[in-house]
């Protein structure tokens, strides 16, 4: 099978890029079964929002040469804003378009059995390790078009596993920065806590160009094992211009927790789905997503909690931010499977419209079958309250600054749950910018 995406994509095409890469045979022949699929299967249909006329698949490039880094004062100064650049012995992977170009990993947690690295070497060094969770059981190959898409084409990503009954205490971090206009981008990243470890993973999708021309696939797998703890963050900000799908997932075992913090700042048009699958009893699951839009984007947001397990515990809090003439769905979705008693459901949506042009839609959904339950849900789409407006401005503060502190009050439950200080400041900066 062939492809048309401007460069011809077949399997001469994937066998290549799969041997430059020095990948396992598996892996190889995983690209080209993926290949095979896409052709036949369908788009995602994510809820009011028509994607027909999205260019997901059309690129120019896919390979996108990089620089290395000596140290981290050698980085491009968007990348410097989200590390601490005098601080030593970070946990740090920074991957430059597709070429990892900084790495640094303590000895402490090496020595305790830690694996983080890109994935092209995990592949090389712990086959068999990423065969086990690689669009296996979180995210499938043929869920639809873009997951084959991404499988048979996927161009970086880093791979994180923490051991049994390891507590990695600092945060672990990812850059991914990008400045080829033209590339296009799959990035798949596996986070793996096994039995009664924890960890913080925190990463960061850079564009240092404010206008692209581009594709970027990003699929994202979670795995927090029995009585295992992951605080996931991430914040995106990838420049107008760009069509990008996210599809960030996780699988909790018994006793797990597993918390996402989650800031969309992206410019382009953008489908993002984030799932967690409660599969054992006792498990829980916090989705916290913030999201600023601008400009004519539209954006879907699809937030998933499905609960498998019994006594299981699942939070959703999605807060937009819309100006301009920028469009943007949040789906908050509650599911509650036959067997899962004594689960609890909780989602709140609220979206901001800052212009009589901008639109936004929540819409809060619960499935529920089983009885033995609880579940609950909040909604609402409006402007700045005026009389919050006017209690401040009584007190000497112009409107414009008001509005100001309104809105980061609104998306603050999600930036203050960033670990890292640098990229809190970032994700605030960001916003600051957005809703300038």
């Amino acid at each position: 099978m062939t492809i048309d995406t401007k460069m011809t994509i077949d399997q001469e095409y994937i066998r290549s890029f799969s041997s430059k890469n020095d990948e396992p045979e598996w892996f190889a022949e995983l690209r080209i079964q993926a290949l095979e699929k896409a052709e036949g299967l369908p788009m995602p249909k994510p809820d009011k929002t028509r994607i027909t006329n999205w260019n997901f698949t059309e690129f120019a490039k896919h390979g996108a040469e990089g620089s290395t880094f000596e140290s981290l004062a050698d980085l491009p100064e968007a990348a410097k804003s989200v590390v601490h650049v005098d601080e030593a012995g970070q946990n740090l992977y920074i991957q430059h378009n597709q070429k990892p170009a900084y790495f640094s990993l303590s000895d402490e947690l090496k020595k305790q059995g830690v694996i983080f690295t890109d994935l092209f070497t995990a592949l090389r060094e712990h086959g068999d390790l990423v065969k086990k969770y690689f669009m296996t059981d979180a995210v499938k190959v043929e869920e639809h078009k873009l997951t084959a898409f991404h499988t048979a084409l996927v161009n970086g990503g880093a791979f994180l596993y923490v051991p049994k009954n390891v507590e990695v205490k600092e945060p672990i971090q990812a850059v991914y920065l990008f400045d080829d206009k033209e590339a296009a981008m799959f990035n798949h990243v596996i986070v793996v806590a096994d039995d009664n470890s924890s960890v913080t993973y925190v990463e960061n999708y850079l564009s240092t160009d404010e206008e692209v021309n581009g594709i970027v696939n990003i699929v994202s797998e979670v795995f927090a094992n029995q009585n295992a703890k992951v605080a996931y963050g991430a914040v995106d900000t990838i420049a107008q211009g760009s069509t990008v799908y996210v599809n960030r997932r996780g699988i909790t075992g018994r006793d797990a927790e597993l918390d996402w913090a989650l800031g969309m700042m992206n410019d382009g048009n953008t489908i993002a789905e984030n799932t967690t699958n409660l599969i054992g009893q006792g498990s829980k699951a916090d989705a916290k997503t913030v999201v600023v839009g601008r400009g004519k984007q539209t954006q879907n947001f699809t937030t998933s909690v499905v609960h498998f397990g019994r006594n299981t515990e699942g939070f959703i809090l999605n807060h937009g931010v819309m100006k301009d003439a920028a469009t943007s769905i949040f789906n908050g979705i509650g599911k509650i499977e036959k067997g899962a008693s004594k689960a609890n459901a909780e989602q709140e949506s609220r979206v901001l419209m800052l212009s009589e042009k901008a639109r936004g839609d929540a819409n809060p959904i619960l499935l529920i079958d089983e009885d033995d339950v609880m579940a609950g849900h909040a909604a609402s789409v409006g402007r700045v309250d005026p009389i919050q407006l006017f209690y401040m401005m009584s007190r000497g503060i112009s409107k414009t600054d008001a509005e100001r502190l309104i809105i980061h009050g609104f998306l603050a439950p999600v930036v203050e749950k960033l670990p890292i200080e640098a990229v809190k400041s970032q994700l605030t900066e960001i916003i600051e910018r957005k809703v300038r």
